[in-house]
C-alpha cells in the first residue's frame, strides 16, 4: 500500500517512514510542509496519508486545510492526521463529513509503534481511528458554551461590538490600536468557530451568539 507523510520534524519524519516501510508500506513521498504534501499526493495517489496538523510556514492549521482538500478532491484517499495537541475545532472540520478513512492520534500515540501501526491500518482500510481525549474533549465542546473559550478583553470586546460599535470605537473605549483590536477579533471568530467569509457576516454571527447567552 502506497502512503504519503507530511512531517516538519526531521526526526519524526524518518521514524514514520521507517515505521510505515517495516510493516510493509510503499512511501512514495516524505514532505515538510502542506503545499509540498498537495504535490506529492496529486503525484502519486496514494491510498493513505499521514500528516501533521501544524506545519509551515504558519504552523497553525495548514495540515489539516490540506487534509481537508485532499478529501474533497481525492475521497479516496485515507488520511490520518497527528497534532501534539487536541485541537477541537480542526477535530471537528475533519469528522463534519464523511468519516471513512479518517484518523486523528496524539504525536504520543506514535510512540507506540503497536498501536499506531494499528490505528494506521484501520485508516488506510476505509475505517476511522481516533485518539480517545480527542474524542473526549469533542464530546465536552458539544455541551460547553463556546463563549468560556474567549478570555476577558475578547468577551469585552465582543460585548462592545454587539452594541454596535466600530473597530475605531473598539479601539477608543479600550485604549488601544485598531489592529490589536482586529486580533482579538479574529481570535474570537476563530474560537466561535465561525469559518472565514464575509467579515460583516461573520461580525453579526458572533454578536447573535453573544447574545443568544443572554449576556
Amino acid at each position: 500500500m502506497r502512503a504519503v507523510i507530511a512531517e516538519d520534524s526531521v526526526l519524526l519524519r524518518v521514524g514514520l517512514v521507517k515505521v510505515l516501510e517495516a510493516v510493509g508500506y510503499e512511501v512514495a513521498a516524505a514532505v515538510g510542509d502542506a503545499e509540498q504534501l498537495l504535490t506529492a499526493v496529486e503525484q502519486h495517489a496514494p491510498q493513505v496519508v499521514v500528516a501533521d496538523v501544524r506545519m509551515p510556514p504558519g504552523y497553525t492549521d495548514e495540515g489539516v486545510r490540506a487534509a481537508l482538500m485532499i478529501r474533497r478532491q481525492w475521497p479516496e484517499t485515507a488520511v490520518l492526521l497527528l497534532s501534539q495537541y487536541v485541537e477541537e475545532r480542526y477535530a471537528a472540520d475533519l469528522l463534519s463529513g464523511n468519516t471513512s478513512g479518517v484518523g486523528y492520534l496524539l504525536k504520543e500515540r506514535v510512540a507506540n509503534v503497536d498501536d499506531f501501526v494499528d490505528a494506521l491500518q484501520r485508516v488506510a482500510e476505509g475505517g476511522t481511528a481516533l485518539d480517545p481525549e480527542v474524542v473526549a474533549q469533542l464530546l465536552l465542546r458539544r455541551h460547553r458554551d463556546p463563549l468560556e473559550r474567549l478570555t476577558p478583553r475578547e468577551r469585552h470586546v465582543l460585548a462592545l461590538m454587539a452594541e454596535g460599535r466600530s473597530n475605531t470605537a473598539i479601539a477608543e473605549t479600550l485604549v488601544v490600536s485598531d489592529s490589536a483590536v482586529a486580533k482579538h477579533i479574529n481570535s474570537i471568530f476563530t474560537k466561535l468557530d465561525l469559518p472565514p467569509a464575509d467579515a460583516m457576516h461573520r461580525r453579526v454571527l458572533a454578536v447573535l451568539r453573544f447574545l443568544e447567552v443572554g449576556q
